[in-house]
């Protein structure tokens, strides 16, 4: 088996038995970008030269790579969100996240590609054109972090991490047949993270297996004084929680989430999952979540809103593109300023400015901004009462498995409702983890989601890794994509 179709947890005892150095799975992986990247186009920054490893100490996954959305801020490597508006632009820091990878002993490989500013669902978005699913090329990734999904599912990366706002690790790691963990909301340091909406952003790990994502997130996790929502509290070791059996858990199975809609085939392979889960010991109830009816909606109000007020910097002033009209119209400035923003943001990214700009314009604000904020609560508040009846929370990832490139680009509604399943865990705070259970007739993979309550990454994880080694669908998509 070649080395860059191994796991993190793998790779981690042949680089500590010095079977390997940190140079030769450095460089097998690039070879393997530069064999197969061309068709998946899951990268637009790689580094080709071995940067060398900050930290000489002996570290347990030092010498590991790790792959990083392009939102995600890496001192000197040029980090564009995918975004014209961005183009050149390299951080003078490190993002907290990166400081912790290097902390470790990791690597950064390069930089993945996304929805340009993290606006979208399939990776269509960037100004470097889209990803493709190693699956089926015709296919979609997710998105928005689509690029680190793909990288990962075509053995391109070790690992890697994504941000997500609404959905945008877990429905990516869904279609590519990877895992992908959204943490609970202040869990991982938002400090270097080039913000979408403020209140729903978090960062978190897309990995092969369970294991990897239990160890990576043990990585990041952690209280930053830089980011005044991280949460202060201790970060448990999630990997010793991975072996705890799951008999006498209560997981409840949501009504709301099993409607019109959800793909045959997605729902069979969530039942037969939500059967396994059973079989295994846990006790199934099944629960209401009442106000999920409005989780759409409440969404695209305040992220949009949020994005509207996090893109006002962008104005050609102090870094990134800037533009002028060739013939005079109103004032030089006020001409800088329209033109730079009309030059450098793509289609999708000037729909969700108008939009929130319009939910918080005056006559509007209270209408729209501030009531979408109480329906939030009321979403919040669902959850709360369901964690004092339940341990977990499983449902479908996404209601489809991946969608044709372009299928829904000229759409915008049916592609906002592709994170139907995935928003309420950044409504509400708490972690979710999307991870393999199933294919459909196409060979096309199917994602479970399992949730818990807020900071209680260590049962989500429990249950997960539990049911990726009963069901055993982790072998099947750890095998080298042979279409590519």
């Amino acid at each position: 088996m070649n080395l860059y179709e191994l796991t993190a947890h793998a790779l981690t005892d042949k680089l500590h038995s010095g079977q390997i150095s940190a140079e030769t799975l450095y460089h097998s992986l690039n070879q393997r970008i530069k064999d197969n990247d061309g068709p998946v186009h899951a990268y637009v920054l790689f580094q080709e030269e071995f940067p060398g490893i900050q930290d000489s100490a002996p570290k347990k996954f030092r010498g590991l790579p790790v792959a990083v959305k392009d939102n995600i801020c890496v001192k000197g490597m040029e980090t564009t969100c995918c975004s014209r508006i961005l183009k050149g632009f390299k951080p003078p820091y490190d993002a907290t996240v990166i400081g912790k990878l290097r902390s470790q002993g990791m690597v950064v490989q390069g930089h993945t590609n996304m929805d340009e500013f993290a606006f979208g669902s399939s990776t269509e978005n960037s100004c470097y054109g889209p990803t493709h699913n190693p699956w089926d090329l015709t296919r979609v990734p997710g998105g928005s972090s689509g690029g680190s999904a793909a990288a990962v599912a075509a053995h391109e990366a070790i690992w890697a991490i994504g941000s997500d706002t609404g959905g945008s690790i877990r429905q990516p790691a869904a279609f590519c047949g990877v895992v992908g963990l959204k943490p609970t909301y202040g869990r991982v340091s938002r400090y270097g993270l080039i913000a979408f909406a403020s209140s729903l952003d978090q960062i978190g790990p897309i990995t092969k297996d369970v294991q990897d994502a239990a160890c990576l997130l043990g990585i990041l996790a952690g209280h930053d004084p830089m980011d005044s929502t991280s949460g202060d509290l201790p970060v448990p070791d999630y990997a010793s929680a991975l072996g705890k059996d799951i008999k006498g858990l209560k997981i409840g199975v949501p009504k709301e989430y099993f409607i019109d809609g959800l793909a045959p085939e997605v729902r069979a392979a969530v039942e037969e999952a939500i059967n396994l889960l059973k079989g295994m010991g846990a006790t199934i109830v099944d629960i209401s979540l009442p106000h999920t009816e409005y989780c759409v909606a409440t969404y695209y109000i305040i992220a949009t809103a949020e994005a509207s007020s996090n893109l006002a910097r962008y104005d050609g002033v102090r870094y990134g593109l800037r533009r002028t009209p060739p013939q005079p119209r109103k004032s030089a400035i006020v001409d800088m300023f329209e033109e730079t923003r009309d030059q450098g943001f793509g289609e999708e990214t000037k729909r969700r400015i108008m939009l929130g700009t319009f939910s918080l314009s005056s006559g509007y604000y209270d209408a729209f901004y501030l009531r979408g904020q109480k329906v939030r609560t009321l979403i919040k508040n669902d959850f709360d009462r369901a964690f004092e009846e339940v341990d977990a929370i499983v449902m479908p990832t996404s209601p489809t498995t991946a969608f044709k490139i372009g299928e829904k680009t000229n759409d915008p509604l049916a592609m906002y409702l592709s994170d139907i399943y995935t928003i309420f865990a950044n409504l509400s705070g708490v972690p979710a983890i999307s991870l393999p259970c199933g294919f459909s007739k196409e060979g096309l993979p199917i994602g479970l989601q399992v949730c818990a309550k807020a900071f209680d990454e260590e049962m989500m994880l429990r249950i997960a890794y539990q049911y990726e080694q009963k069901a055993g669908w982790y072998k099947e998509t750890l095998k080298p994509r042979t279409k590519l």
